[in-house]
């Protein structure tokens, strides 16, 4: 099981560049940086809770975990 430190890390690792995503996408469409960045801001911050959410819930779950052979 990951930390929670682990997960946060995780999740603002890859909000990074999903963010600098989100920033080229809209400043393709629209040509406006400033706006661009607005929207890549807010994109991040609320994503990055719904990810750390998800991780933290997904760490509960069993599904598709294999258990070790042997404990220490």
């Amino acid at each position: 099981m990951e930390t929670t430190r682990r997960s946060l890390i995780k999740a603002v690792s890859w909000r990074v560049l999903a963010t600098a995503i989100t920033m080229g996408l809209v400043y393709g469409l629209t040509g406006e940086s400033d706006f661009a960045a607005k929207v890549g801001l807010a994109d991040t911050g609320l994503k990055i809770m719904i990810y750390l959410g998800h991780e933290r819930i997904w760490n509960r779950i069993p599904y598709g975990r294999k258990q070790p052979e042997y404990y220490i």
